[in-house]
């Protein structure tokens, strides 16, 4: 379909209400994503990040454009352009799947050939700059039979106060044998309003470790799955979010188990502070052939306040007659006793709500391999209780 088919594809389909059963608990009244413009952006803009660390390759993204500043050999770390498998997992069957397909203009392809490992990671920092900005991104992972690499993105903006729109569309495929781990942190203003469609599909024996990490934006929805196409392939999704003020934040998760022997490990945790909200819907699907599936799903919220708000929503629809399915999800406000015990020996209500959170979210955290994401993402939801 050419860049105008997609438009008109785009503009024919309604912006979802919550009368879709998908987007019941988020509200988009008062979004209309046509009032959003890039015109205006000069430059490649730079924004304090959550993450340091040393990288392999290194990709700054803007309304602008893309600038790689660091590239590893022996890979194409590259500006993204027609490529096969461009549009074969995130389509154009969704109202912002397919503004994406149809406006992005800044994209990255990351193919790692057979056998290559990567020691360090790979880094793309996206940045909104406009005031009433759009920021459409594109990326496209492709791992090779038997290769193996990290690819870090973290979504950021230039000014906590900055209205914009970010729409991201992502595709992962994991060949053979192959292991990935990506890390997705969003921490965009939180007068951003923040979509995403990220897709992947795990061959025969390959592993995908997923790290999905939520700080800012508005309101909006963030949609992840997964495939397990081969036989052998396995799934790990680690979750941490933390919202407060009147932030929104909605997760719609798919695990899709297709293959015999396949696994999906999927844990995510939030914390939810003043009169945030957030809403997780996860399905997990199991296909007439996926004998011997081994898929776990768990949601578990903790409310820092009475006007905090949480809908947990996990499915399981299984085809297949030999498997091991299960999924919990709890919300719970911070525990009385807890927070007396530490504050009778001295600690501030702060600082003892701060550590109630570092242990709530231990767990998940100990999930996530790489040691710098590990401590960044564990400082960043303990800042996020203000100092008393």
């Amino acid at each position: 379909m050419t860049r105008t088919d997609l438009l008109e594809r785009y503009r024919a389909l309604p912006l979802p209400t919550t009368k879709d059963e998908s987007w019941r608990f988020t509200d988009l009244k008062g979004f209309d994503p046509e009032t959003f413009s890039a015109n205006g952006a000069t430059d490649i803009a730079a924004a304090p990040g959550l993450l340091e660390l040393e990288a392999a390759g290194v990709v700054r993204v803007s309304e602008s454009g893309l600038e790689i500043d660091r590239a590893p050999e022996g890979i194409r770390f590259e500006p993204l352009a027609d490529h096969p498998l461009l549009g074969e997992l995130v389509g154009s069957d969704e109202k912002f799947a397919a503004h994406n397909a149809a406006e992005w203009k800044h994209g990255l392809l990351v193919h790692v050939p057979k056998d290559v490992v990567l020691e360090q990671p790979l880094m793309i920092r996206i940045v909104n700059s406009v005031e009433g900005g759009s920021l459409f991104w594109r990326l496209l992972i492709v791992a090779d039979a038997g290769s193996r690499f990290s690819v870090i993105e973290e979504y950021a903006s230039t000014t906590p106060e900055l209205s914009g729109y970010v729409n991201a569309a992502v595709e992962i495929f994991v060949a053979d044998g192959a292991r990935v781990e990506y890390v997705s942190v969003q921490n965009v203003s939180q007068e951003t309003w923040h979509f995403g469609t990220h897709h992947a599909r795990v061959e025969r024996d390959a592993e995908l470790d997923w790290v999905a990490a939520g700080f800012g934006s508005k309101k909006g929805k963030i949609r992840i799955q997964n495939d397990l196409a081969g036989q052998g392939a396995t799934s790990r999704v680690t979750g941490a979010y933390f919202a407060d003020g009147n932030q929104h934040l909605d997760y719609d998760t798919f695990q899709e188990h297709i293959a015999p022997n396949t696994t999906s490990d999927f844990a995510f945790k939030g914390a939810l502070r003043d009169e945030s909200s957030s809403v997780w819907r996860g399905m997990i699907r199991v296909e007439e052939n996926a004998q011997k599936t081994n898929a776990y799903q768990e949601n578990r919220n903790l409310l820092l306040s009475k006007k905090a708000h949480a809908d947990s929503i996990p499915g399981l629809e299984i085809l297949a007659n030999d498997v091991r399915c299960t999924h919990g999800a709890t919300l719970g406000q911070v525990d009385r006793e807890q927070l007396f015990y530490l504050m009778a020996r001295g600690l501030s209500r702060g600082e003892a709500e701060r550590m109630i959170v570092r242990g709530f979210f231990q767990d998940v955290l100990d999930r996530i391999e790489l040691e710098p994401v590990r401590e960044a993402l564990g400082a960043a939801l303990e800042a996020r209780i203000p100092q008393a």
